[in-house]
């Protein structure tokens, strides 16, 4: 069966109680018999509580953010190796929210995924155009730009065993997602890019993003070069992030790939 990936980004979200009342839920799935395709990104004060619960089951840990450096003298910061202690597996970088919010440029997202790769975990580098470049009709262009800018600083290579989670920003949390089969063009379209700079990179994950929930979940996962989810708010709601599991499983499943 070919791999998928659903990660759930709790982003600023959750609580003692709704961690308990969340995983005595998500037991329906981690009863079943299937390969780690599941991650929850958590706040990360809560990794370690989460990571207790997921120990011995087929979910794995995903970090929302790591800083750069090891260790040292800088308040408030988590680093990859305090990650990989706890057992965080994927580390998401690049989202929309920090390089708006907080300001990160290309350059120091570039640095996070040299040190998460460095330290053996996966990261979820989010792409994604704007509303603006969306109606200019820039999405190629930005995503170009965005893949560039990483290229530039850590070579081609670095796409091997790696997520890359295609968010349009204008789709997140607006409860407008995009098209299924135009966001299916724009998968395509970003492997076969990064394929141009080395075809031997054959294991991308490209991920679509942006008010997902269990209603259009099929119309992602049944295209082709959609390889799984980055779930936000649906995923904070156990049944209908089990029913998104459900979905992508039975998906996978029938095309027996």
């Amino acid at each position: 069966m070919k791999k998928f990936l659903i990660v759930a980004n709790w982003k600023l979200h959750g609580s003692i109680n709704m961690i308990s009342n969340f995983f005595e839920y998500m037991k329906l799935y981690t009863s079943m018999d299937l390969e780690q395709n599941i991650v929850i990104a958590p706040p990360t004060v809560y990794l370690e509580r989460i990571y207790k619960k997921i120990e011995k089951t087929n979910i794995v840990l995903g970090a929302q953010n790591v800083d750069i450096n090891i260790e040292g003298s800088f308040t408030g910061e988590t680093s990859i190796s305090m990650l990989k202690e706890i057992g965080v597996r994927y580390v998401i970088v690049g989202h929309s929210e920090r390089r708006l919010w907080h300001h990160e440029n290309s350059e120091l997202i570039a640095k996070k995924i040299y040190l998460i790769k460095k330290f053996n975990l996966i990261p979820i580098l989010c792409i994604g155009e704007t509303k603006e470049d969306k109606k200019n009709n820039a999405t190629k262009k930005t995503i170009i730009k965005q893949l560039n800018d990483i290229i530039a600083v850590l070579g081609s290579s670095v796409f091997q065993n790696i997520v890359i989670a295609y968010e349009p920003i204008w789709a997140i949390g607006t409860g407008l997602a995009s098209d299924p089969k135009t966001t299916q063009l724009i998968h395509e379209f970003i492997k076969n890019y990064i394929r141009t700079y080395d075809s031997s990179i054959s294991n991308v994950l490209v991920q679509y993003g942006g008010s997902v929930n269990p209603k259009n979940a099929k119309l992602f996962i049944s295209q082709p070069d959609i390889d799984g989810l980055l779930v936000g708010s649906a995923s904070l709601n156990p049944k209908e992030f089990l029913k998104i599991i459900q979905i992508a499983y039975n998906i996978y499943k029938s095309k027996n790939i």
